[in-house]
């Protein structure tokens, strides 16, 4: 190279290849590389793996479990700016995304503006997989009052019900310190036709109560400290993996119905309902 002369290999890789490293990176510094050129910038609306999470916008050296009010409002604003931004810049139908998962609070209207442009975007483009996780802010169970865990549930199905076509297209779902309506969850599960994977943590539909659960494509179930007297498999064809923490200790605490894959596992079967008893 003459002198002074300076070449840039980074941007003489292929698009596919530059995609494929983008990938990698979480959403917010993906897009920091739209500033470099007007090619990166049509990068960025090519990306495949779309995370998009509130935790990528905490302020430096603040833990997740150390925000405050105004703080949290300010990354739920940042993570509904990201999603638009991301979203938006796509081309309709030109490149299958193969995750958009967004991680968010449940806080005043923020959800249901980050739901109705993930519906939009399911509409225009092929969403392989899609996954909400929803925060409440709160990570000690002992911080959660029962008025907090209904307010809370309140406020999701009201997004939920806000949003019916991005839950229609979700594989994934996340819920934290909700305490439901007697038929909140079934309803969940109805919408939510795809849906192959689902975790509650501390989500029941007040003490002792009962969940059941029917659906045709999940997979995996997590239910982790959540005080259930009881849980009814009742129709479950393709469920392999569940797990369960923190349960309270009765007598007959799972009903198993029509699981035919899960005692195929019998491994992962054995470990998780041996885990399940030997917690409690």
């Amino acid at each position: 190279m003459g002198k002074g002369k300076k070449v840039d290999r980074l941007s003489a890789l292929p698009d596919d290849v530059l995609v494929n490293i983008l990938d990698r990176l979480n959403v917010r510094e993906a897009a920091r590389t739209s500033i470099l050129s007007r090619r990166w910038t049509q990068l960025c609306a090519k990306l495949s793996r779309l995370i998009i999470s509130a935790l990528d916008f905490l302020p430096e050296g603040v833990l997740c479990t150390n925000i405050s009010d105004d703080e949290l409002v300010r990354i739920n604003a940042a993570v509904v700016q990201a999603t638009d931004s991301i979203l938006t810049r796509r081309n309709p139908g030109e490149h299958t995304i193969r995750l958009l998962s967004t991680r968010f609070y449940l806080r005043d209207d923020v959800p249901i503006s980050i739901g109705r442009a993930v519906g939009h975007a399911m509409a225009a483009h092929l969403v392989d997989n899609a996954k909400f996780t929803v925060m409440t802010g709160k990570y000690e169970i002992s911080d959660m009052a029962e008025d907090d865990l209904i307010t809370s549930a309140r406020n999701f199905m009201l997004f939920f019900d806000a949003c019916p076509s991005a839950f229609g297209g979700l594989t994934a779902l996340d819920l934290e310190n909700l305490r439901f309506g007697e038929s909140d969850i079934s309803n969940v599960l109805i919408t939510c036709k795809r849906l192959k994977h689902l975790r509650l943590y501390n989500c029941d539909s007040g003490d002792c109560s009962t969940l059941q659960v029917e659906h045709a494509h999940l997979s995996e179930l997590s239910i982790v400290h959540c005080m259930l007297e009881r849980v009814e498999l009742k129709w479950l064809p393709q469920l392999t993996t569940m797990v369960f923490e923190g349960w309270l200790q009765f007598q007959d605490p799972l009903f198993i119905g029509h699981v035919p894959l899960l005692f195929g596992c019998s491994q992962n079967f054995r470990r998780h309902v041996c885990h399940l008893f030997s917690a409690n």
